[in-house]
């Protein structure tokens, strides 16, 4: 991610299901920040991906 003002960044809004281009809704919806809107549209897919991969390494750490 860049150091981009937060006012420029990306937001995918999980209650409207909609990406937003700054702080528009409350933090409780909101998942990001994102530098671009196709990484904001992709926001459950990223977030699904990284929790499988969280899923394999504790996995593996639980095998010893």
């Amino acid at each position: 991610m860049t150091d981009a003002p937060q006012d420029e960044k990306y937001w995918y809004n999980t209650k409207t299901q909609q990406v937003e281009k700054g702080r528009q809704s409350s933090w409780e919806n909101r998942m990001g920040p994102y530098d671009t809107e196709a990484e904001a549209r992709a926001a459950l897919d990223t977030a699904a991906a990284r929790s499988a991969q969280w899923d394999d390494e504790d996995a593996d750490w639980k095998k010893g």
